[in-house]
């Protein structure tokens, strides 16, 4: 299966771009927002992102059962397109997951 590395780029900056604030026209509505860090925007993203696998996983499943039941409506191709890009998906999040360990294990060992 041919997966581009710019649409999984673009998708991902567009993940991204989902979960920043949009500015505030109103100044005095905008102080009493507390300023968003990286980590509460990276935290969302994440969890927007396995939220997204996991809808994707749900889908990909309840195709399946559905095909297996014998729905007209479905094709054996569209089952198993969305089986393998839930796959896909999960193999995703799962090398993220593992960078995102990698990356803690190595500041973690970083002398104070």
């Amino acid at each position: 299966m041919d997966v581009k590395a710019n649409s999984l780029y673009q998708e991902m900056q567009s993940m991204i771009g989902q979960t920043r604030l949009q500015p505030i026209e109103n100044p005095q509505a905008q102080e009493a927002l507390v300023p968003s860090t990286s980590a509460t925007e990276f935290s969302a993203m994440l969890k927007g992102a396995i939220e997204g696998v996991n809808e994707m996983q749900h889908t990909s499943k309840n195709m399946q059962q559905a095909f297996e039941m014998g729905d007209k409506s479905l094709s054996l191709a569209d089952v198993m397109l969305a089986k393998e890009k839930s796959g896909i998906a999960f193999e995703a999040t799962v090398q993220v997951r593992n960078k995102v360990l990698e990356a803690y294990k190595t500041i973690m060992n970083m002398p104070v």
